[in-house]
């Protein structure tokens, strides 16, 4: 009976998780169909392979998020500027 619906009035996705920020992965609300994007933005069926790609995706990312955060602190100012006379 779910699937009546998405076949009448079409799916009603919801983002269900943030790979990386141009890929997403994607669930029907009524039928729990699930659908994520290619490497061509395009939206595909959730398969055990694209789940294992957006995983590392998601690593890879998140690894580059953190070196990034690291790298733009500014350097400790002891000693900046030390005058003696």
């Amino acid at each position: 009976m779910k699937n009546i619906h998405c076949k009448m009035f079409g799916h009603n996705f919801k983002v269900t998780r943030h790979v990386t920020f141009h890929v997403k992965e994607y669930t029907c609300k009524n039928c729990n169909k699930e659908l994520t994007t290619n490497s061509n933005g395009r939206l595909v069926e959730l398969t055990p392979k694209f789940k294992e790609i957006n995983n590392v995706l998601e690593r890879i990312h998140q690894k580059r998020a953190l070196k990034k955060a690291k790298n733009d602190s500014p350097p400790p100012i002891d000693n900046l500027l030390v005058f003696s006379h």
